[in-house]
């Protein structure tokens, strides 16, 4: 079986190139009749972030969409649809010359001729964001122009999607935003972490995990965390991330958090990080699916979680293996950490159920559902 994933990269350390490169791995390596490829189209040379298996080919298209990053958006605009062109061409004759089964898109500029090739294979989309998000950026800005071109976009994708073989979601609540599709399978993402750690959920630390972006609400967490250490300051929150750090770390110098709150670089051993921690926050303002909490729920840390849409309410049994928050809600993010700080045996005991309950999202058991779903089409 023949399978072809696509995705614009795999030089970034993004939770998207991850969970594909750890997918096509897996296949790659498990399955002998399966045959992987991994198609790009921005690569151009550099080394793949994450390591790919010798058993997965690689092709890059060398289309340069982005690059110089430092072009003027005029500059991007007027190359764009050049670009757009070649990129289509290349595309459709890879998948021509592959002949794959199956091809799976991450629906990005592919998704609007991807319907369209005649190469035989089955197209299955996966969607690794949420539509909330979608819909909130769709309409954030004011200017009526934009807001028009936007929601122009949105329909768009939702004709194209709709005209997919199968759509993969990756939670059930992601499904009850998208009423009008009837082609949707619902797959979770699988744990990629070792689960042969374990915390001990007795060291006075307490643990998140993000790209230092917007969507992941560690200003939030700050402002959160500087009620916790009021009652509790021999207490760490250490944050393991890149990106827009001279802002977070400026919340942090307003709070006078600065022996207590610390911002760490992205570590290749993020288990060895969970598994020295007692508590994980995810404060996201909105998730895909939230993988940080499968890993460190599998290293038995006991999650707090904004209920945010989507993923927390999939994954976490609040009162059993966690804790969810109402979204946004920042004094009750402090509490409910304060209260695992405060009740080590409810902390220990919770991190010994997410162990458990999260096995169901071990890549054995996602595998399964993946090779159902490709034999059936």
């Amino acid at each position: 079986m023949k399978i072809v994933y696509y995705l614009p990269s795999l030089h970034t350390p993004g939770g998207l190139e991850r969970i594909i490169t750890f997918k096509a791995n897996y296949f790659a390596e498990n399955f002998n009749d399966y045959e992987i490829t991994i198609i790009t189209s921005e690569q151009s040379g550099q080394p793949t972030f994450f390591k790919l298996s010798e058993k997965v080919k690689h092709i890059d298209l060398n289309i340069a969409f982005d690059r110089p990053y430092n072009q003027s958006s005029v500059i991007k605009a007027l190359k764009y649809p050049f670009l757009y062109y070649a990129f289509k061409r290349r595309f459709t004759r890879c998948l021509m010359d592959l002949r794959p089964d199956i091809t799976i898109s991450t629906l990005r500029r592919e998704v609007n001729f991807i319907n369209l090739l005649t190469d035989g294979s089955k197209k299955i989309g996966e969607f690794h964001v949420t539509r909330h998000s979608y819909q909130a950026e769709a309409y954030k800005s004011n200017n009526p122009i934009v807001k028009w071109f936007k929601k122009k976009w949105a329909e768009t994708f939702l004709q194209n999607i709709s005209k997919l073989d199968k759509i993969i979601l990756l939670t059930h609540e992601e499904a009850g935003y998208w009423p009008e599709l009837q082609n949707v399978t619902i797959i979770p993402n699988p744990i990629i972490t070792e689960m042969n750690q374990v915390s001990t959920c007795a060291n006075k630390q307490v643990i998140a995990a993000g790209r230092y972006v917007r969507q992941k609400g560690f200003d939030l967490l700050i402002a959160s965390w500087s009620i916790v250490a009021r009652k509790h300051p021999t207490w760490t929150l250490r944050i393991y991330g890149d990106g827009a750090r001279n802002e977070l770390q400026q919340i942090i110098d307003k709070y006078q958090l600065n022996q207590n709150c610390i911002l760490e670089h992205t570590v290749s051993n993020i288990a060895d990080q969970y598994c020295a921690s007692s508590i994980f926050v995810l404060s996201s303002r909105y998730e895909g699916f939230g993988m940080v909490i499968t890993e460190a729920m599998a290293c038995g840390v006991p999650p707090v979680s904004f209920a945010c849409p989507c993923g927390p309410r999939d994954i976490i049994k609040d009162g059993e293996d966690g804790l969810l928050v109402e979204n946004g809600n920042i004094e009750q993010l402090a509490e409910k950490i304060c209260y695992l700080i405060e009740n080590e045996e409810i902390r220990k005991e919770m991190g010994r159920k997410a162990r458990i309950n999260v096995e169901r999202f071990k890549m054995e058991n996602i595998a399964k559902q993946w090779d159902e779903l490709f034999r059936k089409l």
